[in-house]
């Protein structure tokens, strides 16, 4: 039995006696030092705006950014490219609409990062990490993949990059010609652009 007890009694020990895991620590995501920028284009011409961060964190162990979220207000939408107030108001009613992203019954959208994976050497100015997560517009949720730039460094943790999404695997299928091919020259591309700058603080 001694012979039993004993090295149960050992591992037990160095259990208890090893050091925890470091846990990840919640850096909160600055809204007004974080910027959304979007560009969508169709056959005949094309625009870019902004939309703002409403919330989100980055979380960082071993100074490494690992996870996170952000949620968008997607009723901050603007075209930064339309100078005149009144067509400023009808482009932005019709992004509102339901034609695209229903903004009055779906007022966020939301990204959630599942995980972080350094490319193996990176420069220094280009994007060191391959980011996958689970981006929801809409209601719908579908899973993206794209490189980024990530970084902490004096208890302020980044992240920086382009990515491209497929609208209509979100439901908006407004003017596209993967759905309604006589449109012709009125359509408008499926894919559109997010540029991302996300700065979170501890």
């Amino acid at each position: 039995m001694k012979k039993i007890l004993f090295p149960a009694l050992l591992a037990l020990a160095g259990l208890v006696a090893a050091p925890a895991a470091q846990a990840q620590t919640v850096y909160k995501l600055q809204p007004q030092l974080s910027t959304l920028g979007w560009e969508g284009k169709a056959v005949t011409h094309g625009h870019n705006g902004t939309i703002q961060f409403a919330s989100g964190d980055l979380l960082v162990k071993d100074n490494m950014v690992v996870g996170g979220t952000t949620t968008v207000d997607m009723k901050t939408l603007k075209a930064t490219d339309i100078t005149d107030a009144e067509q400023q108001g009808k482009f932005v009613g019709h992004m509102s609409s339901d034609d695209f992203f229903g903004a009055e019954k779906n007022p966020t959208s939301t990204f959630k990062i599942v995980s972080v994976t350094p490319i193996k050497g990176a420069a220094a100015t280009a994007n060191n990490a391959t980011i996958v997560g689970d981006m929801m517009i809409k209601g719908v949720t579908n899973r993206l993949t794209f490189p980024a730039k990530v970084g902490v460094k004096n208890g302020v943790a980044a992240a920086t990059g382009k990515v491209t999404i497929d609208r209509t695997k979100f439901g908006l299928k407004y003017g596209s010609k993967s759905f309604f091919d006589s449109i012709g020259d009125k359509a408008i591309y499926d894919d559109f652009t997010l540029d991302f700058n996300v700065v979170a603080k501890q």
